[in-house]
Parts: structure tokens; C-alpha cells; sequence
């Protein structure tokens, strides 16, 4: 499996993990991942698993009414009514060695709801709760970085037997160079020998922590 095909696979999962949280199960196929329901903000309506995945695979499984959103994986589709909201580039970064965390942030894995609310409050700035619930503490593994007792970065890493996907990288009371850091350290501590996947819409700061980009794809929304 490539790369990108490796990489869809573990965004849909995530998706799905997410979805699952909310009370709102998808469905995957060996073409597609997709959900019956109009999925929590900020995650697809589908996201498609190989570049053969056709229209009828996502739009005949979701509903297609304005809001409705599809990761196209491979950008190979095209969707009628449907625009490009953005594009991406899928990452990859080879299995990370172990390396010292950067003073004076202190990682920890999130293991309680307190410092979940904690979490996306300083992911979302205040902006957004009730998004990541309880629930996904058993499903990934989300990390928080802290200063002095205050969260102000994090993450969320989702294991695979091949893989770890990268996701949610964010800073709000450092810079998002020393996020990056982290997050490669803490995967290679907690999961040693797996590569790292991810996608990034300008996938420069992860680059500069190795990465690199493996393919694009597309995220379409409909008016």
C-alpha cells in the first residue's frame, strides 16, 4: 500500500473515531469511508481510500445537502455542485529516533476529561467545546504540552499497525516549531519504529521537523 493509500486509510479511521464519539458511526468499503449523518464540524462526509474511488462511492452514502464535505484522498474525483474548500498535501516522516524534549515544555499523554476540556480550549482559543469528548481518550492518543502547569500545545496521534497518523498540531502559548518537536519526540517514545503520517494544507513546519509530502488531495465542500 502506498503512502497516501496508508495515510487516507488512518484519516478515515480518525474521521470514524471521531464520528463514533458523537453517537455517529460511518461506514467503510473498500473504496470509501462515508457517513449517513452530517458528520462533527471540521471532519468529512467521506474520505475516499484508493485513487479508483468514484462519485457514486461517496456521494450515493452521504447526505449531499449544503454543508455536505468530501475528502477527496487522491484528488482524482470531481463532484457536481460540489467546490474546493482547500488542498493539501499528505505527509510522511520515516520511523523517528528518540530525542530530548525542548525546556521548558513538558509533554504528558491527555488521560482525563479535565485536561481534554483544558486541551481544546487551548487548541480552539476559547472558539469551540464540545468537539473532542471523553470518549476519543480510549480511541487515540492526544498529547499536551505545558508550561508552568499551562497547556499550550498539542496533538493528537492515532496508532495503526503500520502507522501513526499526525494530526491537530497546534500552539497557542508557544511557537508552533517547538509543537512540531514534541509531537515527533512523544510518537517515537510512545509508538518506536512506526513511520508517521499526516496531511497539512502548507505542510512547511513539517517539513522542517522531516517530513515530507507524499501526494495531494482535496477537501470539497458543497454551497
Amino acid at each position: 500500500m502506498s503512502i497516501s493509500a496508508l495515510a487516507a486509510r488512518d484519516n478515515a479511521e480518525w474521521c470514524d473515531a471521531m464520528c463514533r464519539a458523537h453517537g455517529l458511526p460511518g461506514a467503510f468499503t473498500q473504496r470509501a469511508w462515508t457517513n449517513p449523518a452530517r458528520t462533527p464540524v471540521l471532519y468529512p462526509d467521506a474520505v475516499t481510500l484508493t485513487p479508483d474511488a468514484t462519485a457514486a462511492d461517496v456521494l450515493d452514502h452521504i447526505d449531499t445537502d449544503s454543508g455536505a464535505s468530501v475528502k477527496d484522498s487522491f484528488a482524482t474525483l470531481d463532484l457536481p455542485g460540489f467546490d474546493v474548500l482547500f488542498e493539501a498535501q499528505w505527509i510522511h516522516h520515516p520511523a523517528p529516533g528518540t530525542r530530548p524534549s525542548r525546556a521548558p515544555i513538558s509533554w504528558e499523554v491527555v488521560r482525563d476529561a479535565a485536561t481534554l476540556a483544558g486541551w481544546e480550549q487551548a487548541c480552539f482559543a476559547g472558539g469551540m467545546t464540545g468537539l473532542f469528548l471523553p470518549a476519543l481518550l480510549g480511541e487515540v492518543t492526544i498529547l499536551c504540552g505545558r508550561i508552568e502547569g499551562d497547556i499550550v500545545c498539542g496533538s493528537v496521534l492515532t496508532p495503526r499497525d503500520q502507522v501513526v497518523g499526525v494530526s491537530n498540531v497546534y500552539a497557542s502559548g508557544c511557537d508552533l516549531d517547538s509543537s512540531w518537536a514534541g509531537t515527533v519526540t512523544m510518537a517515537a517514545r510512545l509508538f518506536p519504529g512506526r513511520p508517521l503520517v499526516g496531511y497539512e494544507s502548507d505542510p512547511n513546519d513539517a517539513v522542517q521537523h522531516g517530513f515530507t509530502t507524499a501526494g495531494p488531495l482535496r477537501v470539497w465542500i458543497k454551497g
